[in-house]
């Protein structure tokens, strides 16, 4: 009787990729690079927790830092978002989006929010990114002065229940392959473990 070989699933070999010792990058890179969008976003969403969320934040350290251009092209329209689908190393609630727009001002910054279930509880958490000397920094601490029509509207971060969530809190990006980041929390300077990854849409 032939037997028939079962391909392991693409989170499986992403999280291999993840657990090899030590971690390839370019591997890791190149695995992504050469998946579909719906792919690489099976994959993010298997690597959960932050144990190894946080490995693959240290293995992608020595990558190109992430500019703002990477996460909305330089040519895109004012307010026209950019949708990332996004997996937190948090232990219920880990599906989001971050949706991101260049400004109607023409600063050197983006914009954006998070796009997610509980909204409702801890607001949209607004952001404003610039470039940092480490690369992309998500700034809480800031919010933008407006936003595209169809995005909620713009609340502060440390009032109610946003400031739990959001309040003194910037999240730091690193690239993982050409469509997907890396981030991990920092509030009042100090790093956390939490983490979370970011796939752009296709």
């Amino acid at each position: 009787m032939s037997t028939v070989s079962v391909r392991p699933s693409v989170g499986a070999r992403f999280r291999d990729l993840v657990r090899a010792e030590p971690p390839d990058r370019r591997a890791i890179s190149a695995f992504l690079d050469g998946l579909a969008h719906a792919e690489r976003v099976e994959a993010i969403r298997a690597l959960g927790g932050a144990r190894l969320q946080a490995r693959l934040y240290r293995a992608v350290a020595d990558a190109p830092h992430v500019t703002l251009t990477d996460l909305v092209p330089p040519d895109a329209p004012p307010l026209r978002e950019v949708i990332f689908e996004g997996k937190n190393s948090l232990p219920a609630f880990t599906l989001f989006q971050k949706r991101f727009c260049r400004p109607s001002t023409g600063r050197g910054e983006l914009w954006g929010y998070n796009h997610q279930a509980l909204a409702w509880l801890t607001g949209p958490g607004y952001f404003v990114v610039h470039d940092d000397r480490d690369g992309a920094a998500i700034d809480y601490r800031e919010v933008p002065p407006g936003r595209p029509p169809t995005w909620p509207e713009v609340r502060p971060n440390h009032r109610g229940f946003s400031r739990f969530v959001y309040h003194d809190m910037v999240d730091y990006l690193r690239r993982v392959s050409a469509d997907v980041f890396i981030g991990r929390a920092h509030r009042g300077g100090k790093p956390r473990a939490n983490y979370f990854l970011l796939c752009r849409e296709s």
